[in-house]
């Protein structure tokens, strides 16, 4: 297919050698399938600030720091510079977080390179080699989705010990991959989508985040396996980790009892309005997954 302009770009940097097709287009930007050498790779392209709609973007982006003490100033006074230094800030969030997740051991896609908006990464594939599907797309035995859980309950500790929090985990960002091994091998789990992660000591929301986060993986693994469903992983996983007791190797329960205390009545009333704004988004992508 004809590249995009964006993609041209790296074509004649020799970044990449072609462009095979669009592999999706959502909210934060589009990814293409492309061709390296003898690899086959994927590129997505973030779109600009003005066609992005995530949720909330001051909660992610609260306390997110730049290196350079001019652009700072110009992001705190909003400045055209300063706008642009936010955008590349905000671009550059999620390679960041991939390469310090990749070496904490999360499954995420392998990033290659990031040049002028375009981030080249690994294509996670299924059995045949294709673009692996979002769990939202598959269906599981209970056991499947116990294991799966289970899994995902892991790489979110993992994320936790390397000081990030994901920010809108949910089935429709999350691919099934299949690890070739004995046998047939096996298929896991890979979170992606991450320019949203927030640091987890330095960002205010990020407790409210990694709740909804989990929240987000018992309610659908639930519908398969509905004992996930009386769960409450999140609040255990959150009490370890301020406690400064969570590690990899924490042994969870799935059990939390909450302690009795003053009740935080706008963080209830933020947990209502992501609520209500996810279940929102989420027959959005329903309606558009359904309509391709």
């Amino acid at each position: 297919m004809k590249a995009p302009p964006r993609l041209q770009t790296l074509i004649e940097e020799g970044l990449i050698d072609s462009v095979v097709r669009q592999l999706m287009s959502g909210k934060e930007a589009m990814v293409f399938v492309v061709r390296c050498g003898d690899d086959t790779r994927c590129a997505k392209i973030y779109k600009e600030a003005t066609q992005r709609s995530f949720r909330q973007a001051v909660d992610y982006t609260e306390n997110r720091k730049v290196k350079n003490s001019r652009q700072a100033r110009a992001m705190a006074k909003g400045t055209r510079f300063g706008r642009q230094a936010q955008e590349a800030a905000w671009q550059s969030a999620e390679v960041d977080a991939l390469y310090r997740l990749a070496a904490a051991g999360v499954r995420v896609p392998q990033p290659y390179n990031f040049h002028e908006g375009v981030l080249l990464m690994e294509l996670v594939t299924d059995v045949h080699g294709d673009a692996a599907p979002r769990l939202n797309d598959v269906a599981f035995t209970s056991a499947q989705a116990l294991a799966h859980h289970t899994t995902l309950m892991g790489e979110v500790v993992r994320m936790l010990c390397a000081g990030v929090v994901h920010g809108d985990l949910s089935e429709f960002n999350i691919l099934l991959a299949h690890i070739p091994g004995d046998g047939d091998g096996v298929d896991t789990p890979v979170i992606i989508d991450l320019p949203q992660a927030v640091d987890a000591a330095g960002n205010n929301h990020a407790q409210r985040m990694l709740l909804r986060d989990v929240t987000n993986l018992r309610d659908f693994f639930g519908q398969f396996a509905p004992a996930l469903l009386g769960t409450h992983y999140g609040p255990e996983i959150w009490h370890l980790y301020q406690a400064g007791l969570l590690t990899q190797d924490s042994v969870l329960t799935g059990h939390f009892e909450q302690k009795n205390g003053n009740v935080d009545v706008g963080g209830v009333m933020r947990e209502i309005d992501d609520a209500r704004a996810e279940n929102a988004a989420r027959q959005l992508r329903m309606q558009a997954a359904a309509a391709t």
